[in-house]
């Protein structure tokens, strides 16, 4: 038996849920882990030779507390194990381009005939439909035209890529979260049925922004980088460097913080209104020439305690040892890596990381036990030992 062949039950507010997930790479992985992070029984369904990502299996930890099996969609039978299992499933979950799933005969229309009330939850960049809809694109390209990424940077310079965190994961697998969640409680409605969730990381990102957008009609929000409030334009909300090259990070927006602020940094007698937006590059001088005399540690001492609303930039290793996080457990050791916990925490469903990453295929033989699905043990390599 495996370290992830255990059967998923009483961990997280979706015991009992079953989630089929068709192997594919980014977002439609992380909404999946979610799921499972939250007690789904997520049953990824790996294709023999990978996804064409040269990550170790073992280290991606997108895949914890799942099981897979092996399946090759192509060959003969393919489809109909994956259909085996549908039936018997709440959630699909696929990222494949426009069509694809339906050539390899688990589309939304096999699938919901299969099982009427199974939510389909498809994961594309660009959405099932649109002149855009059958293009390769990535994380970056998708937050570009909704206008999310050019928001983002110093003005005068590129944007700043936020790594794949705006698009993939909050424009996309977030949003798919709450898709198939809120279309599986009307699929267990009385009389109610299953659907598609079409989940576009476009859509999302575009819906990101709303509040942004809101300002900008009324007046609060110019479409420029580097000039409003939010987005570093504001002297007193953006990230300073210190003596020892490291950065503090200063979010002192509303008046009682902001004169706690420059009291604590020594600039209270000198510093402009924080008003007076003509000498908002005054006050930022003064405020990034007092935070250079000394260091990041010296500074976190010295705001420590406090409503100034500063805090220090920590690198995602320095992260885990945060004395607040390392409190509330927010990163987690299990199997050797130090990872972030599930989120949200819930008080009478409470969640905690179960398994490490699903091997491709190691356990396919307990899924067909457990689902029922006596042909899925042969699937694949034959016998679930992803090592034959």
């Amino acid at each position: 038996m495996t370290a992830n062949s255990t059967a998923r039950t009483g961990n997280g507010p979706l015991g009992g849920v079953r989630v089929v997930e068709l192997a594919g790479i980014g977002p439609g992985p992380f909404a999946a882990m979610m799921l499972a992070d939250m007690g789904a029984d997520v049953v990824r369904v790996d294709r023999p030779g990978g996804s064409g990502l040269a990550i170790d299996p073992a280290y991606d930890l997108t895949n914890r507390g799942k099981r897979s099996v092996l399946i090759d969609l192509k060959a003969d039978g393919g489809s109909a194990r994956v259909l085996d299992l549908v039936e018997r499933a709440d959630i699909l979950i696929e990222g494949y381009r426009p069509g694809v799933a339906e050539r390899l005969g688990v589309g939304p229309d096999a699938c919901l005939a299969r099982n009427p009330r199974l939510v389909y939850g498809r994961m594309t960049g660009w959405g099932q439909d649109g002149p855009l809809a059958e293009r390769a694109g990535h994380d970056i390209a998708y937050i570009a035209v909704t206008g999310t990424l050019g928001m983002i940077g110093r003005p005068g310079e590129p944007p700043t890529v936020p790594a794949n965190l705006v698009g993939d994961y909050a424009g996309g697998s977030l949003y798919l979260v709450i898709g198939v969640l809120a279309a599986l409680q009307h699929a267990r409605t009385d009389g109610g049925t299953g659907q598609v969730v079409d989940a576009a990381i476009v859509d999302g990102a575009a819906h990101l922004a709303t509040m942004i957008h809101g300002m900008m009609a009324a007046g609060g929000w110019r479409d420029q980088r580097g000039a409003n409030l939010l987005d570093g334009g504001c002297p007193f909300y953006g990230c300073y460097e210190t003596s020892d090259g490291q950065y503090m990070a200063v979010g002192a927006l509303e008046q009682q913080f902001y004169d706690e602020f420059v009291r604590l940094l020594g600039i209270g007698d000198e510093a402009p209104a924080r008003k007076d937006f003509d000498r908002w590059d005054e006050l930022r001088d003064a405020v990034a020439a007092r935070f250079r005399t000394r260091t990041r540690a010296e500074w976190t001492a010295v705001f420590e305690g406090s409503d100034a609303c500063v805090a220090p930039v920590l690198s995602l290793g320095e992260a885990p040892a945060h004395p607040h996080l390392a409190a509330r457990s927010t990163f987690v050791g299990h199997g050797g890596i130090t990872q972030p916990a599930p989120a949200p925490r819930f008080s009478a469903t409470p969640t905690a990381v179960t398994s490490g990453p699903a091997l491709p295929g190691a356990d396919s033989a307990q899924v067909a036990r457990d689902w029922e699905v006596p042909g899925l043990g042969r699937a694949g390599t034959g016998d679930g030992d992803p090592a034959r």
